[in-house]
């Protein structure tokens, strides 16, 4: 890539993002800075650990002005409640476990704002993601996991589009969190030492249920109801405030079943109850995988490492494609969620991913 090339990088307001618009100056390329105004933000301007709120805007304003490089706020509200927070709450609803980050990467932070930086004239568009891209042939690019395990952010991207990855960078690939937050001293970024995000950014106070339920009565969908909490075997054992509270797996104020502590195995939507049972009830080893989406094709079987959460550990299996969906059979069982996503890894490359039917 020439030296002088205009590379838009996507600004969240963090210290990520930042140094990596400080690194692509420092590199000799034209760098311009993006920020998004996905959501009404009010209230949140002083909440720490968020990102894309009010003082992130302003704290993006002031990484350009430092680094002397043009300053965009492009408006995406439209786009991020339809596919991003209106999924959230739907999923919800259906008695789901929704990944908001995913969806906001596959359908917010690149397509539109690669767009936007196309109008603007840029090469490439530069994010703050800890996640590498490898060319392995001259048409085709694979996106590999962060050098950094605590960070890496690859996971969250797997669904993004192949076609784009011609056209994106991810600087701090190559980088750990500590030597991010040093070279971001280094250039003197006024956000140096801002604290990481670590919340959905448009639930302020963290609290998933109220959200839901406000959402709910904005829209005028059917409010959350109370009913029902069974043990595997169907007896009644509690009652709950509606089956948003609740994600598969979940331990907290379930309390015991048989003197064990109690999992929450299923919540079943249309008869609005909460089933729960021990650990072993509440495990699988088969999941069912929809909404597919592949870097490296696969016509039959393979054997993959796959990742359900963010921050657990991949676990060894065999994938299977059947029809338009993959049949997942672990070597050990793992307690998963519908509406997750899972991703498939080839050592610390993505092979695809998708939604846990």
């Amino acid at each position: 890539m020439p030296a002088d090339s205009l590379i838009a990088v996507a600004l969240s307001g963090g210290v990520d993002s930042a140094t990596a618009a400080a690194m692509l100056v420092a590199e000799g390329h034209r760098v311009i800075g993006l920020t998004m105004r996905l959501y009404n933000a009010e209230g949140t301007i002083t909440a720490p650990g968020r990102c894309c709120g009010p003082r992130d805007i302003e704290d993006a304003r002031s990484v350009c002005a430092q680094l002397d490089i043009p300053f965009y706020v492009v408006d995406h509200e439209d786009e991020f409640k339809k596919h991003v927070i209106d999924d959230f709450v739907d999923s919800y609803l259906e008695g789901q476990t929704p990944n908001p980050c995913v969806r906001c990467n596959e359908t917010i932070k690149f397509t539109p704002l690669l767009k936007q930086a196309r109008m603007l004239g840029a090469d490439k568009l530069a994010t703050g993601h800890y996640a590498r891209l490898k060319q392995s042939t001259d048409t085709h690019w694979d996106l590999h996991r962060g050098v950094c395990n605590e960070k890496d952010q690859s996971y969250f991207l797997f669904a993004m589009p192949q076609h784009f990855l011609d056209d994106i960078l991810f600087p701090l690939g190559d980088f750990t969190k500590e030597e991010v937050r040093q070279k971001a001293l280094f250039y003197n970024l006024p956000n140096a030492t801002k604290q990481d995000s670590q919340e959905i950014c448009f639930v302020p106070d963290g609290n998933y249920a109220s959200f839901v339920e406000q959402e709910a009565l904005t829209r005028k969908i059917k409010m959350p109801q109370a009913g029902v909490i069974e043990d595997v075997n169907g007896n009644a054992c509690g009652m709950h405030q509606g089956i948003h509270h609740y994600t598969v797996g979940q331990r907290k104020r379930l309390g015991a079943v048989d003197g064990k502590p109690a999992y929450v195995v299923r919540i079943d939507q249309k008869e609005n109850k909460i089933i729960v049972g021990d650990q072993k009830d509440a495990s699988r080893d088969v999941l069912y995988i929809r909404d597919l989406h592949w870097f490296s094709p696969v016509t039959d079987s393979i054997r993959a490492q796959v990742q359900i959460r963010h921050r657990q550990s991949p676990c060894a299996a065999r994938i299977t494609l059947e029809d338009s969906q993959a049949k997942i059979v672990f070597d050990d069982a793992v307690i998963a969620s519908s509406g997750q996503a899972a991703v498939f890894y080839d050592d610390d490359r993505v092979i695809g991913g998708g939604w846990i039917v």
